[in-house]
Formats: C-alpha cells, structure tokens, sequence
C-alpha cells in the first residue's frame, strides 16, 4: 500500500475538541486572543496554523510572526516586518501610537497575528501587541511552550479573561490511533499501537519520524487489510536524533551523569541517584521535564521523562563508560544487601549488560523472576547467557516455555527435547512432556500428536498427581478442539486439584467447555472465581489473561456482550503490554468475535485482520483459519466481495481445526449470501450446523441456526432453535429462538418484541434485522403508521453497525411488496447471474426462475436488471 504524505494531517487529526474551542473563543465579540500552551511536539504549531487559516476563511487579514533567544535580544526584533514603512521608533509612546494607527488603517480591516514561542519574545514586542489588543487593532493567535520561563510583559500579554487559552497534551492510545489511521489511510493493529505509543510517547512530533523511519525501513507495513510492525520496536529518523539531541542537550552539564545512569539502568532508586548529582541538580532535571520522579510507598525512584531520551544516550554512551555504569549500580545495589524482590534480576541484567555474563545462579534465579512478571524475551536473554554446562532441565524447561508463549514453536521443542535428555526424575520427565503437549496443541494445531503424546505419558506413569494432570491436560485440549462433553467429563473436580498451576490451567478450559455447552452462567461464575484466583497465583505460570478471554466467550454465550468486549479488550491490552503472543492472539480473536456477534464488520474486520497478522508472524496455526474465515465474513457483511474471497483463499492454506465447531465456515457462508446465492449459503450454513451439533457445541449450533434464519430459512430451523434454548441458559439462545420463531410464522408484534431483546443484548444487527422485518410485514398489511415505527427503530439499531449490508436488512420499502421466492430470485439476477445459473442454482426452470422475475419486475415498476439492481440497493 502506498501513503502519500503520511504526515502532514497528524496534528489535527485527535485535535477536534480543541479547534472547536478556539472557534467559540473566537466567535465572542469580547476575544483579544487565543494562547495555545503544551510542552514540545505536541502539534501546538500545527493547530495555530489551523486556526490562524480559518480566521482568514472568516474575513480576517492574516500575519505571522516567530519569536526566538536571537530575535529577543534586539526590541521589536520578532515583529520588526509588522512596522509601516515611515514609522520611527525613538519616541515609543508616539511610535506605536502610530504603529497602531498606520495598522489599523482607514479601512479598519479585522487583523489576527499568529506569533508562534511567545514565550520568547521580547519586551518591547510584548508591549506594543498588547496596545494593539487594547486598541482593537488586531487579535492574537499565540503558542507558548509549557514549563518555560515568562516574562512580566508577556505574562502581561496573555493574562486577563479576555485572552482564551487551550492546553495542548500528548495523545492518549485513543487519539494516536486516529492519528495513525488518517495517515495510513487504513487501520493499524493493536501491537504496533502500543509500540508507537510507548516509544514516542504520545508526542506527535516524535510519533511522526518514528512512523516515517518504519516506513522507510519497511517494518512498518500492510497486508491490505491492517497496518503492522513486521519487527520490534520501530526505528526514527536522523531529524528524530536530532530533536532528542536537542533536548537533552539543554540539560545542565553537571546533569549528564545522572541521565546516563538512568539511560542504562533506569529506574533507579533516588539514594542511588544522588551519589551522582545534587538535590537541586535532580529538581532542575524534573522541571526541564527530562526526569520523572517516582514515589511508591517508601520507595522513590527516578527514571527518564521519555522513552526515546534512553535510546539517544546510550548511542551517545562509549562501551567502557556503559560498562563503568552498570557495573557500578550493580555493585551499589549488591552493597545495599539487594533486598528487593526485583533486585535480582536489576543486578543479573546490568552485570550481563556490561561483561556478557552473570554469575550463572544470579542468572537463573532473574529468569525466574523475568518469567513471573511475564516477560518471555527477558527470560529469553538471561538464559541463553547461561552456560551450556551450567543448563539444567528446569532450566531448559523455562526457556521452552518462552519460546512457547511467544510462538516459537522449533526453539521451543528443541528446548524441551535438550530439557528431557538432562531430566533428573520422573517428576522433570512428566513436567517436560506437559509442556511438550502444549506446543504441539496451542502453537503447531498438531492436535493427534499432543493427545498421543499425553496419552503415551500417561501410560507410562503411576504416579497419581501426574496421572492427574495429564488427565486435565487432555480434557483441556479435548474442549478446545471439538469435544466438550468429553473434556468436561475430564475435567470433573478440577476446583480441588491441589496443583496450582493444573488447576488454573484447568479451570480457564472449564470455563470454555460450560460456555460451549450452553451452562453460560455456571461458566461465568466460574470464569469470574478463577480469574481472581490466577490473580493471586503464586506459582510461575501463563498469562492471566487466559482467563479473561475464555471468560468473554461465556458472557457471549451467555448473551451479555458489553461484559464480553470489555473483558476481551482488557486481556488484549494486558497481553501486548508483557509480549504475551499466545493469549494476546486469543484475546485479539475474542474481540473480533464479540464484533461480529454485535454486528459491527468495521471493527470485526479489523480484529480478525489484525489476530492473521500477529498469528502467522508467531506462527499460531490453531488460530488462523477461525480468523481467516471471520475476516471473510466480515468484508462480505460490508459488500467487500473481492477482500472476502481473498481471505477465503487464505483460508484455505490454512489446517482445518475443531474448535468452536462449523463456525469456520461462516466465511464462506457470508460471502454468498453477498454474491445473492443465499440457497448456496444455507445449505453451507447446514453443513456447519450439523458439525456443531455432532461436536455437541450448543452456542456455536445456535448461532449457525439463527443465520439459516436470517437467510430465509427461519422454518427449518425454529424448532431446533427452540430446544436450544430450553437446554442453554441465558437469555441469547432464547432471543435467537424468538427471532426464527417470528420469522417463520410472519409475526410483525413478536419480531418488535424480539428486537428489543436482543438490542439488550447488545447484537444490534439481528436487533435491526428483526424490526426491519416487522417493517416490511406491517407494509405488506396496510399498517403505515406501524411500519413506519418499526422501520425508525430499524434504523438506529442499524447506525451503530457500520453500514452492515444483510438481506432482512434490504427489505426496503418497495422490496417489501415481493414473496420470499422473488426476493431471492431478483438477488441474484441484480448481481448479474444468469436465468440458466440461478435455474441451477434453486433447482427450477428457466421458466419458473423468468416468470418470478417479471413478478418482481411489475412489482417494483423496472424493466431492466439494471433498474432491478438500482431499486434492490
């Protein structure tokens, strides 16, 4: 994808409210001004710029002005170019009377200065605008960096209620994703957010060289559908260098050593801080904005104001200095007895930093540490340094699991194999054939071979704890992968197992199995206990977050879905934060899913997009072709007919898993359901029907029954809905069987009834599907007035769902008028099919198929298919 210019719209983009204030300030006869204050780089200048360009818009005779340190030591030196030609400056009093005067003109033209770092300017110049703001001459658009020092004449300038001030800040997540997404020209995923966002800070200055160098380097990239960084963190530029050069170069020289310190070892306490600097020194650095000073509880450390500030040190920083550094803090914090939790891996990080080597049980003991605070690549890091002679199977089997969680699937299987050839006991063996089965099920889809695996162990064991676990570790992996009943029966007594790390593992299955299986709300309740329990684990084990996303799938079952997207966009963002890749993909997967379930393709598509991306550059291959075929869906939904077939294809390479059982097929469905095949797309939707009902998963066989439904179909399959929703709990099977069940007996007051149900629920596309329906019914029996009700409800059900395009959604008013039948007969022929094709398609004559299009054709007052095509929307 080619971006054109893909900065110059930054600033304003996030910056709406902001210039909505500036024109209400404007707009009032009694403003002399607007200030715009900030620190450095947050679009102050842009915004200016802005309103400055909309005052002229407006009638006003436009001038700029840049005040600076060189322009402040000669008066009138910023606003020399204001001064007519003729006016002397030796009388002041009399010179910018006439100053004022010879600008203000014969004409009195409304005059707007923009004076860009009015903290700069000087004296004089101060004087004489604020005589011209007193004598009406002009009004003041001005930008003031925030934290520097003002003098009295310009304080004098800017003070009084006449004078409007907007703050500037850096952007939040929010806001620079807005930011990105204007500039892309196409969403960007969630991954490369949080690294644009932690490395620049929310600064839109920096934002914009770090966005530019990744695309200049090609890290940054798309794949038609999201915007993603392709490798680490993204890369500046040299005006980039430059800035931060310039900026840390203000600081006092005495300063510098302390922000080296902090460069390579940040945070450090501040008793540390001050065997390097004064007091007054470290205040001088936190006005500057340069440092932050942390207190938490009876600790207080410093660390850098920005995170770009360490990268530009430690380029600056010699290997003997950096080395000198580290070794040193090291040694002050070994000195001070290393009491802290965190101390261990602080010391072993900064001795490895500076010699490639730790002593090896300093090593192994921050490893452990690094992998409780879920930080894979850091644990990567200190056990790699190990020696090899020093690797011991516990220590091998910690570096696999990093490997693991990250979706290295060939490093993490050769780590388990170097682990098993050094187990010592049957104890390491059984620990190492567990973790073993994971990679093979969660990275690499090899399901048979991690059942075999566990089934073989197992066998091999006698040991009743291990016998255990390996029994909860097959249940787990039969929920998952189509088998629920079974992996629930396995997984029976999983709250009292004694083994922490077992029984969390099991339960975040469990919670997935009772949710599958329609117990919604014993799966919520459970999901809510365990999650609070991995809260409080002490035990090294994965991510909490596998809670939360097994969690969301129960709320959605369960038919809360406001609870399912937020605790699915929380697991999201706590997982990017740690680099956690196999629970973030799930979570980015959960998301998409409550999206889709909610009817809004927009985001949907974006999620399912974004979960492609970060699954195959780790790998993921149980997740793929689910994703795949959501994303399908989703282009489909919003009549994107070639990015639906393009992701079929990519479904298509893709291995074939049992997870939420025929919903992988919902892809496909949806996209002939956009080409008008809607006969073909049932019959796909049955297919995937019975899957779901041979794998007995109830939430997934009820949400393929409903889109049968909604595809013309509600007859065959009311009844069944209707089971489904004696057998789930909840309130979502029932609203699904209250909409067949409407749809297939033409009850307009029962589908009113049911779109409000499932508006509660928050599925707001069946929600506008329904009343849409009872519309059209109420059309068809002479009921305007109701019909037209129903239809505005309709419509704001249908606002929120991003242009979503459905079939019951385009019954509009004149299609109202056609049966069933030539409705799905005049689909096909506006989508440019043949008579013979959808003869064939429908299993009718020619004939047949010409005499219900010339039904239609009467009906709706066309002649052509053209005009059909134009009429049908």
């Amino acid at each position: 994808m080619v971006v054109k210019d893909p900065v110059s719209r930054w600033p304003l983009v996030g910056r709406e409210s902001e210039l909505a204030a500036f024109t209400a300030a404007w707009a009032n006869l009694r403003c002399q001004g607007v200030v715009i204050s900030g620190p450095a780089g947050v679009g102050k200048s842009r915004l200016a710029e802005e309103c400055l360009a909309r005052a002229v818009r407006d009638g006003w005779k436009g001038g700029q002005a840049t005040a600076s340190k060189a322009a402040a030591a000669v008066p009138l030196g910023a606003i020399a170019h204001l001064i007519p030609a003729g006016v002397t400056l030796s009388d002041p009093v009399k010179s910018f009377a006439a100053v004022t005067s010879a600008l203000a003109g014969p004409q009195r033209h409304r005059r707007v200065l923009w004076v860009d770092d009015l903290h700069l300017l000087d004296a004089t110049s101060a004087v004489l605008l604020r005589q011209m703001l007193d004598a009406a001459v002009l009004r003041l658009i001005a930008t003031v960096r925030a934290g520097e020092p003002v003098g009295d004449a310009v304080q004098a300038l800017t003070g009084g209620d006449t004078m409007n001030r907007i703050d500037l800040d850096v952007f939040g997540p929010d806001q620079l994703e807005a930011v990105l997404q204007s500039a892309l020209g196409g969403p960007v995923g969630q991954r490369a957010l949080h690294e644009m966002h932690a490395a620049s800070g929310g600064n839109v200055l920096y934002l914009r060289e770090l966005v530019t160098g990744a695309l200049q380097a090609g890290t940054l990239a798309s794949d038609g559908e999201i915007w993603e960084l392709i490798a680490g963190r993204p890369m500046g530029t040299p005006k980039l260098a430059e800035l931060i050069g310039a900026r840390l170069a203000s600081a006092d020289l005495r300063a510098r050593p302390v922000l080296e310190l902090l460069a390579v070892c940040e945070p450090v306490a501040l008793a540390d801080v001050q065997t390097t600097a004064s007091l007054g020194t470290l205040a001088g650095l936190e006005e500057a904005g340069l440092v932050q000073v942390i207190s938490d509880r009876r600790r207080t450390t410093l660390r850098l104001a920005h995170p770009l500030y360490g990268e530009a040190l430690r380029e600056g920083l010699s290997a003997p200095r950096r080395r000198s550094l580290l070794l040193a803090q090291a040694e002050r914090t070994e000195a001070s007895g290393a009491r802290r939790r965190d101390d261990a891996l602080h010391t072993a990080t900064w001795r490895l930093a500076a010699t490639g080597t730790a002593d090896p049980a300093l090593l192994v003991q921050a490893a452990a540490l690094a992998r409780h605070a879920h930080d894979y690549p850091q644990t990567i890091t200190l056990l790699q340094a190990l020696p090899e002679q020093e690797h011991t199977s516990a220590t091998l089997l910690l570096l696999g699991e990093a490997q693991y969680e990250l979706g290295h699937f060939d490093d993490a299987d050769d780590a388990f194999a170097a682990a098993h050839t050094k187990a010592g006991t049957v104890a390491e063996a059984f620990a190492i054939t567990l973790e073993r089965t994971q990679n093979l099920f969660w990275t690499a889809a090899r399901v048979q071979d991690a059942l075999a695996v566990n089934a073989e162990a197992c066998s091999r064991t006698t040991d009743p704890a291990m016998r255990e676990a390996l029994t909860v570790n097959e249940g787990a992996m039969r929920v998952w992968s189509g088998e629920p009943y079974e992996g629930l029966a396995l997984l029976t007594g999983i709250e009292d197992n004694p083994d922490e790390r077992v029984r969390l593992y099991g339960l975040a299955l469990k919670v997935a199995g009772l949710g599958f299986i329609g117990r919604a709300e014993e799966a919520v309740h459970l999901g809510q206990r365990a999650y609070a329990a991995h809260r409080e684990a002490t035990t090294i084990i994965q991510h909490p977050a596998s809670q939360l996303l097994t969690l969301a799938l129960a709320y959605m079952a369960q038919g809360d879905l406001q609870s399912a997207h937020r605790i699915a966009e929380r697991a999201f963002a706590e997982t990017m934060e740690v680099g956690a890749i196999q629970p973030g993909v799930w979570s980015s997967f959960t998301l998409a899913r409550t999206h889709w379930l909610a009817g809004r393709p927009t985001d949907a598509r974006r999620c399912y997009a974004q979960t492609l991306a970060l699954a195959r550059d780790h790998h993921l291959h149980m997740v793929l072709r689910l994703a795949a075929s959501g994303l399908a869906a989703s282009a489909a939904l919003q009549g994107d007919i070639a990015a639906a077939e393009a992701a079929l294809a990519d479904f298509a390479s893709h291995p074939s898993v049992p997870c939420l059982a025929g919903e992988e097929r919902l892809g496909e469905a949806w996209l002939l359901a956009a080409q008008g095949r809607i006969r073909e797309a049932r019959a796909v939707l049955t297919e995937a029907t019975r899957a779901a009902r041979d794998a007995v998963c109830a939430t997934s066989e009820a949400l393929l029954l409903t889109d049968i439904a909604r595809l013309g179909g509600p007859k065959e399959v009311a009844g069944r809905l209707a089971e489904l929703a004696e057998a789930c709990d909840g309130v979502f099977a029932p609203a699904r069987a209250h909409l067949a069940a409407a749809l297939a007996t033409e009850d307009p007051d029962r589908l009113l009834t049911t779109a409000g149900e499932l508006e509660q629920i928050g599925a707001d596309l069946l929600a506008a599907e329904a009343a849409n329906a009872a519309a059209a019914l109420w059309r068809r029996t002479g009921q305007p007035r109701r019909a037209a009700a129903a239809a505005q409800r309709a419509q704001a059900c249908a606002a929120r769902c991003q242009g979503a395009r459905t079939p019951l959604l385009g019954i509009t008013e004149v299609a109202a008028a056609l049966t069933a039948r030539e409705r799905e007969i005049a689909l096909l022929a506006a989508s440019g099919t043949s008579s013979k094709d959808i003869a064939a398609t429908l299993h009718l004559s020619v004939r047949t198929v010409d005499n219900h299009l010339q039904h239609a054709y009467a009906k709706l007052g066309v002649t052509t298919r053209r005009e059909l095509a134009d009429t049908l929307g």
